[in-house]
């Protein structure tokens, strides 16, 4: 279990984020469209899991925009942005913001998504939402950068994470 806070208040998560070297664990989200993603559509690319409570809030929705405008520099390198929002609403904020380069998905059927990460919070007013994280994944489907915020109302390291998309390359 992970301790963050929120507003400065302790709050916790399911587990702990997989360490750099683990294999990123097999997921099934749900698209915009609700069609289904998981590890099969990004066979051979990185991936940087941008991963958080809601979009309606205001952190969520500058790190997904951070992380669009980004996304269109990065080479072999897709950006998904995962929440348990519902797709229609993910899919709404998108198109109010005219986000195009990164996928957005929901762990709103199963929320294993979150459980397998360790990201889920076990208590507190965002319970059962997903903990403010980054992960990313190279193109073998190693770990190779996490972050748990630990301030959940701040925004992640957007600099060290892309950074660690050009170790090894």
């Amino acid at each position: 279990m992970a301790t963050v806070t929120l507003k400065g208040n302790e709050i916790h998560t399911l587990g702990n984020l997989p360490k750099v070297g683990d294999h990123f664990p097999a997921f099934n989200l749900v698209k915009n469209d609700l069609s289904a993603i998981s590890n099969s559509n990004f066979e051979g690319k990185k991936v940087v899991f941008n991963i958080f409570p809601s979009i309606d809030t205001g952190t969520c929705a500058t790190s997904t925009r951070k992380f669009n405008e980004e996304a269109a520099s990065l080479e072999n390198t897709v950006v998904v942005c995962v929440s348990k929002d519902l797709p229609f609403a993910q899919s709404r904020f998108c198109g109010a913001e005219g986000i195009e380069n990164v996928v957005m998905a929901s762990d709103f059927r199963t929320g294993k998504f979150g459980e397998d990460l360790g990201v889920v919070f076990t208590d507190g007013p965002l319970n059962a939402l997903l903990s403010r994280s980054v992960v990313v994944m190279d193109e073998k489907g190693k770990v190779i950068y996490t972050e748990q915020v630990a301030e959940t109302v701040d925004e992640p390291n957007y600099e060290a994470a892309l950074a660690s998309l050009a170790v090894g390359a």
